[in-house]
């Protein structure tokens, strides 16, 4: 990123400090601003965005924890919620709390 011009004084001699710009003509000093950060974007098996509250079907069989139990292709979770680390959906499956991969299910 190339340094900005002094706000105050209009002069592009501005020097680059870890959190903030210094002009070296006038002396002013201000704040580097952080870049926006990209909204995250979490796709479904085919690709399709998902967001809050959509409701999303599996597309395998997967089996919960160590035990016996199997969630069978094509249960549906309504109102999910995005959320941020490897597990991007967290929902409620036959009224039980699970975190789920995005590609494991497709929007219903």
């Amino acid at each position: 990123m190339p340094n900005p011009a002094c706000p105050l004084c209009s002069l592009d001699d501005v020097l680059s400090h870890a959190e903030h710009w210094e002009c070296a003509t006038c002396g002013h000093e201000w704040p580097k601003e952080a870049a926006p950060e990209a909204a995250r974007v979490v796709k479904d098996a085919n690709g399709n965005p998902l967001a809050d509250g959509d409701t999303v079907a599996l597309i395998k069989d997967l089996k919960l924890g160590s035990g016996a139990q199997v969630l069978k292709a094509g249960t549906k979770a309504r109102n999910i919620r995005l959320q941020d680390g490897d597990h991007e959906i967290a929902c409620k499956v036959e009224g039980m709390p699970l975190a789920l991969k995005a590609c494991f299910v497709k929007k219903a």
